[in-house]
């Protein structure tokens, strides 16, 4: 698999990642021996990125990616989240003190002594204007606790606006056929300050995997149940913010130019690497097959022109008028 340079931070990372959400909560009850089974998977397959979070399972994602690492000889680059532990989440709580605790956290879970890279994680809308939260963040880099750090956002106004801070190396956005606004601006800016661009929910909650039909049931503690009109956190985190059957709907259509013998989940990946401006993907999986799946995408030939066509053509029947100028 190739790899694409992330950014300035200086790491050259596989173009297929694997996001650890699923391997600590928010997606039904996981194991340890089956969140190690899927990291060792996505080692083995070629992987070189895991992306993670302080609160994915309270820590339980970060654990374990820390207990499979410390086992094994791998240059492996793991990006984390802090910021959502705080209780309220406001703009208020992003001060030196409490991301220096999380931070001091995550390298506990994770057994390392200086982080790769740590992401705001969708903060506030504020927090981009208090340039005093990016200086504690490059305070922490300096007294060696982090290497790097950027964020993730909801929207693309908030990537705009963060990458206007010298320190923001990378940006952690929602981007796949169902959420094409980021291929605007944000892009071209991105590209031209250098700015790593890491691809979050590429698959829309399993709408664009083909496996998903109206009748499908998810868990008590699936976010794709309890998170459908934005009850616990923004919508667009689930299912890409589209509504359930219209997402259906433009997986159908996207499907029937999806080549023989390539998935509907590779054709997306495959699309989204058509982007320049992406470092890479972080679909998350806990089944081995799946994973081995998504990094074998990054070997597809390029796109037809008709191909692209399509997709547009189901983005505007289905997504456009639900998602494009929301997020």
């Amino acid at each position: 698999m190739d790899s694409r340079p992330l950014g300035t931070t200086g790491f050259d990372v596989s173009e297929v990642a694997l996001g650890t959400w699923q391997l600590g909560g928010s997606w039904g009850p996981v194991t340890d021996e089956e969140a190690y089974d899927a990291i060792e998977t996505a080692l083995d397959a070629g992987i070189d990125f895991l992306d993670t979070a302080d609160v994915y399972g309270d820590g339980d994602s970060e654990r374990r990616i820390g207990d499979v690492l410390a086992d094994r000889d791998d240059d492996v680059t793991v990006a984390t989240k802090a910021g959502r532990r705080l209780d309220p989440h406001e703009a208020d709580g992003y001060n030196r003190e409490n991301l220096e605790r999380f931070v001091d956290r995550s390298r506990d879970n994770l057994g390392m002594d200086t982080l790769d890279l740590v992401q705001l994680h969708c903060p506030p809308r504020d927090v981009y204007y208090r340039p005093e939260v990016f200086d504690a963040l490059s305070d922490l880099r300096d007294a060696g606790k982090i290497d790097h750090y950027g964020v993730s956002v909801e929207k693309v106004e908030d990537g705009l606006k963060a990458i206007e801070y010298d320190g923001v190396e990378t940006v952690q956005i929602i981007f796949n056929p169902l959420r094409q606004r980021p291929a605007e601006l944000f892009f071209r800016e991105a590209q031209r300050r250098n700015v790593g661009v890491i691809v979050r929910v590429p698959l829309a909650s399993g709408l664009l995997t083909g496996a998903l039909s109206e009748d499908a049931e998810f868990g008590e503690d699936d976010h794709r149940n309890y998170n459908r009109d934005g009850e616990a956190f923004d919508v667009g985190e689930t299912f890409a913010g589209i509504p359930f059957e219209d997402g259906l709907a433009a997986a159908d259509s996207i499907q029937e130019v999806v080549p023989e013998g390539v998935s509907l989940a590779q054709f997306t990946l495959r699309w989204i690497l058509s982007f320049d401006a992406v470092s890479t993907i972080i679909p998350g999986s806990k089944t081995p097959a799946h994973i081995r799946d998504n990094v074998a995408a990054a070997s597809l030939p390029p796109l037809s022109a008709d191909q692209f066509e399509r997709v547009e053509e189901a983005y505007d029947a289905y997504a456009r008028e639900h998602v494009h100028h929301r997020w």
